[in-house]
């Protein structure tokens, strides 16, 4: 996203840094689905690495440089070596660098929207919204935005759009209680239930999670828990075992999705000069794999599993 419109936070915008038109897989029918930027938790096969940190970054596409230096000579947080700019910091104000570069080979990864500037995009698909759709709300973090999207939640709620969250839920408990009355579904990440190795593989502990994950199974929302299986980390037996009795220990009849690992994920990191935290060559489970998978979670108690 190229824009350069302002950098400071304010309370009626959101730091936005993707929106996905047509979704099929964030949520019921055909979705509109919002990316918010910022996020508390590190997992180390994180899909979207450009929605960790909660500021605007300037990212560098090699492939549309055409190595002519009017960055570096607009910019002096940009240093030209070798034929290629290097960002000194990519979370300064680079606005002119930005607007120097004849290629558009330096781009904001994200841009800041209004609640009515995010509504008219989301009403670009209200015919698709007839049978069933909505907004879908991602990160990210939804909740590392709590004033705006509260706010946003509460518009399409007067606006009647159905709205979804994808959320970890590693908040406290008053932003929750600000959000749930304008959400009509939720999804909610439980990756590992054991706090040592949830600590390890996120960067923090999964307490808060956890009851967060009791409140809203008890509550009388439409609340699916999804654990995306991770190679190495998550995507064990005994793993989905214990997340399967935790569940049901709360609620029989808890609707339960387990996600298969996507390889593709590691494409992004390059862009952000990171590294990515789990083996590069991990594959995707196979159908009997995922079918292993569910049946131990059937096993410790499921009987509402979701397949897509």
């Amino acid at each position: 996203m190229r824009s350069s419109s302002g950098r400071a936070m304010q309370a009626s915008k959101g730091l936005v840094f993707d929106i996905k038109r047509f979704a099929m897989h964030d949520g019921a029918g055909i979705r509109t689905t919002l990316f918010l930027k910022g996020c508390p938790l590190r997992c180390r096969w994180c899909q979207n690495p450009e929605g960790l940190d909660p500021k605007q970054e300037l990212i560098y596409f090699k492939r549309h440089c055409i190595h002519c230096g009017a960055c570096a000579k607009e910019d002096r947080g940009i240093v030209f070596q070798g034929g290629c700019p290097h960002v000194l910091d990519r979370k300064s104000n680079h606005d002119r660098a930005l607007e120097a570069c004849p290629a558009q080979a330096l781009q904001y990864d994200a841009r800041y929207y209004t609640v009515e500037e995010v509504l008219k995009e989301v009403k670009k698909d209200e015919v698709f919204f007839q049978q069933e759709g909505g907004l879908t709300i991602s990160g990210g973090e939804p909740f590392m935005q709590v004033d705006f999207l509260e706010e946003l939640l509460k518009r399409c709620q007067q606006e009647g759009i159905h709205t979804t969250i994808e959320s970890s839920f590693y908040t406290s408990k008053d932003n929750m209680k600000r959000v749930l009355p304008y959400l009509d579904a939720i999804y909610c990440d439980l990756k590992i239930l054991d706090p040592k190795l949830h600590q390890e593989a996120t960067g923090v502990d999964n307490r808060i999670i956890l009851e967060n994950i009791q409140l809203l199974l008890e509550s009388q929302k439409a609340v699916t828990i999804r654990t995306p299986l991770i190679p190495g980390w998550s995507g064990t037996d005994e793993n989905i075992a214990k997340i399967a009795q935790f569940l049901c220990g709360i609620s029989s009849d808890v609707k339960y999705e387990l996600l298969n690992y996507n390889p593709l994920a590691s494409s992004k990191y390059h862009l952000y000069e990171r590294n990515y935290g789990i083996d590069p060559n991990a594959k995707a489970y196979t159908k009997e794999e995922m079918d292993h998978f569910r049946t131990i979670a059937k096993e410790n108690g499921i009987k509402n599993l979701v397949i897509e």
